[in-house]
């Protein structure tokens, strides 16, 4: 034990805390319904985000996902299963394991579509899974690639738990929470949104109003490809800039 390292030595401090554990259960809690909502949606055959339109960037990936059948079922069976999971002390840690690199998925589809609807909510999943994860680094660091494992085994609950409120970390979720929201709302030029006219908003009584409008249509009356339809809007912003 006086071989650990400064990580362990503060990983063993946080797993006294009962504030971090608090908030330990708190993720497990929301990520596991966050999942087993999306999932039964998925299992009792259901288009999720049935309001997008199929041309919508997003509705058009969820209109292929959900006409491709069994998967389609196969991957609401896999959220509600890893939900099941984190739900279950004994399991937490498998359950983090696989809820991971769905989430990290879904992640990633809604930044490169700019989909509102998870576009906040997505990321900070992604924290929370990562924290569940960290939190059970006492039983993940057998399956790590470290040379030196740690001999302080799987670390049970203490019998007294250190009361300590954790501002500065508490602080950190808070301002993780607020840089979040404030990507979403100032980190792009422009979003499709999910209807035309939430679109055509970003813009009114701007000079950019008739490009950022050209931009709508391009997304939700034409259905061309997002890619293509901000490159569109970039280079007309920045010939009326130059103007």
């Amino acid at each position: 034990m006086n071989n650990l390292t400064k990580f362990d030595q503060f990983y063993l401090k946080i797993k006294a805390n009962r504030w971090y554990w608090y908030f330990s259960i708190f993720c497990r809690l929301t990520l596991a319904l966050g999942f087993i909502v999306a999932g039964i949606t998925k299992i009792i055959d259901e288009r999720f985000a049935s309001g997008l339109s199929e041309i919508h960037p997003m509705g058009a990936y969820l209109t292929a996902l959900y006409r491709t059948g069994y998967y389609y079922h196969f991957i609401g069976y896999a959220q509600v299963f890893s939900a099941v999971l984190l739900l279950v002390p004994r399991t937490v840690t498998l359950g983090a394991i696989l809820y991971f690199p769905i989430i990290v998925n879904i992640c990633i589809l809604s930044f490169a579509v700019r989909f509102e609807g998870s576009f906040i909510s997505a990321p900070l999943m992604v924290l929370a899974n990562l924290y569940i994860l960290v939190w059970n680094y006492d039983k993940l660091k057998y399956i790590l690639p470290f040379k030196n494992i740690p001999d302080y085994g799987i670390v049970k609950r203490p019998k007294k738990w250190n009361n300590k409120f954790p501002f500065l970390f508490f602080g950190g979720v808070a301002l993780t929470f607020g840089l979040t929201i404030l990507i979403f709302l100032k980190g792009f030029d422009i979003m499709p949104r999910n209807s035309l006219s939430d679109c055509k908003k970003q813009y009114t009584n701007t000079k950019y109003e008739n490009i950022g409008n050209e931009f709508c249509e391009c997304i939700h009356s034409k259905g061309n490809k997002l890619d293509d339809c901000l490159e569109n809007f970039s280079e007309n912003k920045k010939r009326m800039e130059k103007n």
